[in-house]
């Protein structure tokens, strides 16, 4: 396997950082307003509720903000936003999009408004992180785990 051009911090903080969907979770009475956080290589059982709920085997939590780890400002950060959105529209559908956003638990990266698309393939996950300039998505296959793709 080829060395990836990101640095190794980096890596780690991705591998660290929690993956929130807004979501209306289902908890077992209907359906009430909660979030669902994703980790890195640790499986979710409201991902996979999604999953059986939506009919979908797959999903990718992809953002715009801060291409190839490098901070930009709140309104470049915004404006690639709006123009992801757009571009996973054209390929799911608004319905397949959920918001969210990548953090830092210890605060020292600011948060990045992020989506997750649900149906998206890996190979068109990836295409599209390259597309926005980002070091890795995370994809998460019919099995629930959350994976760290680096793209880089």
């Amino acid at each position: 396997m080829p060395q990836s051009k990101i640095d190794g911090g980096l890596i780690a903080a991705y591998r660290s950082a929690r993956y929130r969907v807004d979501q209306q979770v289902d908890y077992g009475r209907g359906f009430a307003p909660g979030a669902i956080i994703l980790r890195i290589d640790q499986y979710s059982e409201p991902l996979s509720q999604l999953f059986s709920a939506s009919g979908h085997r797959s999903a990718a939590f992809i953002t715009a903000c801060n291409p190839f780890g490098q901070v930009r400002s709140p309104e470049i950060n915004q404006e690639a936003c709006v123009h992801l959105f757009g571009k996973l529209r054209s390929l799911v559908g608004p319905s397949r999009i959920i918001e969210g956003e990548g953090f830092d638990p210890c605060g020292k990266w600011p948060a990045e408004k992020s989506f997750l698309a649900l149906g998206l393939d890996l190979k068109e996950s990836s295409a599209l992180g390259k597309e926005f300039g980002q070091n890795a998505i995370v994809w998460a296959g019919a099995d629930a785990i959350p994976r760290l793709i680096l793209l880089r």
